[in-house]
């Protein structure tokens, strides 16, 4: 034990009396551990092995982007075997498609058959952090690094209860706290990470509760964890645990196709591919939802579509409309490097002109991931209504742990955002922009369709990113998503052309036909 000395002082008519002292005694380290460690019956423990179901998520990828991440996929049957020796671990799960009304960036056009799956990590101390953090925000994870990177012990309170708090730096120079109850629990991991752009700052907490006695294993019955700004982290991971043991081999041994037994022989749970575009797949409680794009060079090519308009490309698609006395862009996605290779090539192709405003498709971050680095062009963003508030909100985030443009900005532009209905028209020098809300989108619900009728070009993003092979006849079972943009176009009699996917075809300037899109809804 620590004993810290605290006098405690009183005052009476002004004047200050000392009047004892009291001894405080703060628990070392190493006695916190152990004592926790004993508490949950892991204190001899080599290996965690633990069961359940819950749902996950994609970080920047749902419906509405005022929801949770959370529950594009039902995890049945999660069999999650660490090795707490190494720090690796071995995820099992049969996914399933866990929206109910089947939208959001993360899901699968259609109601996909089961998938199971079957993943190997490696997350010691070479790993990447975030992967590391997929290990330390389990329990005895956390315990195990805690004491290995010397943290510190305090007291806190929380939510009126008062927890020992041991706190130690992430190798991204980030804190990591985890909170401790009274029993020797943990009931919380925190800490900050470097967020998928356009987030900045983002927090990741785990939370365990209804901890429960496995033939002596003490170990949570719900666990759930939260991924984003700090004002406001949605939901990206629950699972309720049915069962843990200890000491039981894990097998490390990367998988062939197909799946290893789990619990009591059965097929086991889930754990990979969660995480928004950007970060790597993984598997169970924790991952992280990837970082800032690249900073090397990134190549751009101009496609001329006619009349002041181009396509943009060598990534996700963009296009430039001159408006005589400013620019219009239509999409800045991915991430900064991306959205400031697209600035100078609008800058080329229409000199000495500002860029007035960027029409963002919808709020998924891969299509939004440049959004802030249009906003320190100056650019007022146009987005659909459903949006409102959240570019506001998310730009408002700090962006310190790896700084981007718009945050070193001083003073810092104030985000501009304009609101689309159901429709808006954008008139400038010789063009038109017509931007229409897309009904009963499954991707996303503030999803805009752009039509320039001087070109006959229609601009979307997911609704029909081009089949392959190329269909030459109506397909017989049409992905609803093209079913449904179809309808849109019919709705609104447009004219088209030509349409462009946000995700480019093979080739990048391959001009897609509106039959094209016909023959893919299932019409001649």
């Amino acid at each position: 034990m620590f004993k810290k000395w605290m006098l405690a002082a009183t005052a009476v008519g002004g004047a200050t009396f000392f009047v004892t002292a009291l001894q405080v005694d703060t628990p070392d380290l190493k006695t916190v551990v152990d004592k926790s460690m004993k508490a949950m019956g892991v204190e001899n423990a080599h290996t965690l092995t633990f069961a359940g179901a819950g749902a996950n998520g994609a970080v920047g990828q749902p419906c509405n982007p005022h929801e949770d991440w959370w529950r594009h996929y039902i995890d049945r049957d999660y069999v999650r075997m660490v090795d707490l020796d190494k720090q690796a671990w071995h995820i099992e799960f049969t996914r399933q498609e866990g929206d109910p009304h089947s939208c959001g960036g993360a899901g699968t056009t259609n109601p996909s058959p089961d998938q199971f799956t079957n993943t190997i990590t490696q997350g010691g101390p070479m790993a990447p952090w975030n992967t590391q953090l997929e290990f330390i925000l389990l329990p005895e994870g956390f315990l195990k690094v805690a004491l290995e990177k010397s943290a510190t012990v305090s007291t806190e309170s929380m939510k009126g209860r008062k927890y020992t708090v041991l706190t130690f730096m992430g190798d991204n120079k980030q804190p990591v706290k985890g909170y401790i109850d009274d029993t020797g629990y943990v009931d919380r991991v925190e800490t900050t990470i470097a967020g998928q752009d356009p987030i900045g700052d983002a927090v990741w907490i785990a939370e365990y509760d209804g901890y429960k006695d496995f033939r002596g294993v003490k170990f949570p019955a719900h666990m759930v964890e939260f991924q984003g700004p700090a004002k406001a982290p949605p939901k990206l991971f629950e699972l309720n645990v049915i069962d843990a043991r200890i000491n039981e081999p894990v097998d490390l041994t990367p998988p062939a196709r197909g799946g290893r037994g789990g619990f009591g022989g059965g097929r086991g749970g889930p754990g990979a591919g969660r995480g928004g575009p950007g970060g790597a797949a993984r598997g169970g409680p924790g991952g992280p939802g990837g970082g800032r794009g690249g900073r090397g060079p990134v190549v751009v090519e101009d496609d001329d579509l006619g009349n002041g308009a181009w396509l943009i490309t060598g990534g996700y698609g963009s296009v430039v409309v001159n408006f005589g006395d400013y620019i219009v862009v239509v999409e800045g996605p991915s991430n900064e490097a991306r959205s400031e290779a697209i600035i100078a090539e609008a800058h080329k192709l229409v000199p000495n002109k500002p860029i007035k405003y960027v029409i963002n498709t919808h709020s998924h971050f891969d299509h939004a991931g440049g959004l802030r680095t249009f906003v320190a062009e100056g650019a007022t963003i146009v987005t659909q209504q459903n949006n409102k508030g959240y570019w506001e909100m998310l730009f408002d985030n700090p962006h310190t742990i790896q700084p981007d443009k718009l945050s070193m900005m001083n003073p810092k532009p104030k985000t501009m955002v304009e609101y689309v209905g159901e429709s808006k028209k954008m008139v400038g020098g010789s063009n038109e922009i017509d931007l229409y809300h897309v009904q009963n989108s499954m991707h996303s619900d503030n999803m805009l369709m752009v039509y320039l009728p001087k070109q006959k070009v229609l601009i979307e993003a997911d609704e029909f990113n081009v089949l392959n092979p190329i269909p030459t006849a109506p397909v017989e079972k049409p992905n609803q998503y093209q079913v449904n943009l179809l309808a849109n176009i019919e709705r609104l009699h447009l004219d088209v052309d030509r349409i462009i996917p946000i995700h480019l075809p093979n080739p990048d300037t391959r001009k897609v036909p509106l039959q094209e899109l016909k023959y893919a809804a299932g019409k001649s």
